[in-house]
């Protein structure tokens, strides 16, 4: 058969499979990404029915999702906005690094790996999945909740963090001196300085610049520049996912809004690929040797995530019940883990990092939409409960208040507050964020 064909069936079964997969994912109300991962998995490496021809584009398609999902998560923020909170939010950036780079440090000398690998593993462990949490927020509908903001700043953080910290691993893989790896961390710094000071201070020039009222014209154009302006931080050793972020930034208004109407479908599509493809990496035959320190990783990371988002969260006055929506929302590792893995695995400074790293990073990426879900809900009960056998209310006086109760619901129900209006009245958080 001819490649181009094979090429159609492959790639057309696929996006096939992920259509049918994302339908069953919203019955039952839970994030596609578990299922995309799952079906890479599949026609990955060692998996049931391995690709072949489709494979490179499937490749290029992927490191298009991760882009498109930082452009749209940059368009629901201004450049303002984004100052404000890094301003506000670098001591939750400092707190994050501490808490979850650490255990990745710490278990890699516990393996005998050596100091090198050690700073590699901290970085795995340490960086949350932008890609994932953008699309987790999307599905969840929490794209205007209070709490995102605090989510991003994180996020952001931890990215512009890679400037330097990716230049650092590469000099310490390849042996470099401290002159080259201190030219390398100088041009990463201020390519990445310059993108957000003109995304921040020309940022209302770059909309009108590309504003446009035909859509088609609208889409080349953001699109084209979005590509570009990641491939050249990218090629600067600054990741592209900030570049793609920080000209979403830069855009606003009626262009913002535009953009994210023409996107979307295209950001979905791809995002899908990229998970895929992330699946599509891994082979299932080298996870066993690895799960059980991979397992307590993601136990414990998982834990300081959680712990990191509380807290920044509480920090910004954020209730409660989005404390812990933070905190849940940014348990997911992905691309970034995968990436520094990689560069430690074309080094060859220890064969297991890899697997370690795979292993640990696909259990978080499917615990991660499912803690983002359910932290907050799970937590709430567990407070009401230990504040229940805290406070136990005398037996005659439950009795007297369920009786009034009753009554004062049987004649006007106005007396009455259910759980359900309590959990109404207290999520304050669900507002909008960009006008």
């Amino acid at each position: 058969m001819h490649s181009s064909a094979v090429f159609l069936i492959e790639f057309g079964a696929v996006i096939l499979g992920l259509g049918l997969l994302g339908r069953l994912a919203g019955r039952f109300q839970f994030s596609p990404i578990p299922l995309y991962l799952l079906a890479g998995l599949a026609f990955g490496e060692g998996g049931l029915l391995p690709l072949g021809t489709s494979e490179e584009f499937v490749a290029t398609g992927a490191e298009i999702g991760v882009i498109l999902l930082l452009l749209m998560l940059g368009l629901e923020y201004t450049a303002s906005d984004l100052v404000s909170n890094l301003k506000t939010q670098y001591r939750a950036g400092l707190v994050d690094a501490v808490l979850n780079a650490l255990p990745g440090a710490v278990m890699a000398l516990l393996l005998g790996w050596g100091p090198v690998a050690a700073v590699v593993l901290a970085g795995v462990t340490w960086i949350s999945s932008s890609g994932v949490i953008a699309k987790v927020l999307g599905d969840l509908g929490r794209l205007g909740n209070r709490e995102t903001p605090v989510i991003l700043s994180i996020l952001v953080l931890e990215d512009l963090a890679m400037a330097v910290y990716l230049p650092i691993v590469t000099a310490l893989l390849a042996g470099a001196g401290l002159a080259a790896g201190s030219v390398t961390l100088a041009i990463a710094l201020g390519v990445a300085g310059l993108v957000l000071f003109l995304a921040v201070r020309y940022g209302r020039h770059i909309s009108r610049f590309v504003s446009s009222d035909d859509p088609e014209k609208l889409l080349l154009v953001v699109l084209g520049l979005t590509l570009l302006v990641a491939g050249i931080a990218q090629q600067l050793q600054v990741s592209a996912a900030v570049g793609a972020f920080l000209v979403g930034i830069a855009l606003s208004g009626e262009v913002a809004e535009g953009t994210h109407h023409l996107l979307s479908p295209l950001r979905d599509l791809f995002a899908a690929v990229f998970f895929v493809f992330f699946g599509l990496h891994t082979d299932p035959a080298s996870i066993p040797p690895v799960l059980l320190p991979a397992m307590t990783l993601a136990v414990l990371t998982a834990s300081t995530k959680i712990a990191t988002g509380y807290w920044a969260a509480r920090r910004a006055g954020i209730s409660e019940r989005g404390r812990w929506r933070a905190g849940g929302t940014l348990v997911a590792r992905g691309e970034f883990s995968i990436v520094i893995a990689g560069l430690a695995v074309t080094a060859g400074i220890e064969p297991s990092l890899g697997p370690l790293a795979t292993a640990y990073v696909l259990i978080l990426v499917v615990l991660g939409p499912l803690t983002a879900r359910w932290t907050e809900p799970v937590a709430r009960r567990v407070t009401a409960r230990l504040a229940a056998r805290r406070e136990p209310a005398p037996a005659a006086a439950v009795e007297g208040e369920g009786e009034a109760g009753v009554e004062s619901g049987g004649e006007n129900g106005g007396d009455r507050v259910t759980e359900e209006s309590r959990e109404t009245v207290d999520d304050s958080d669900a507002v909008g964020r960009r006008s």
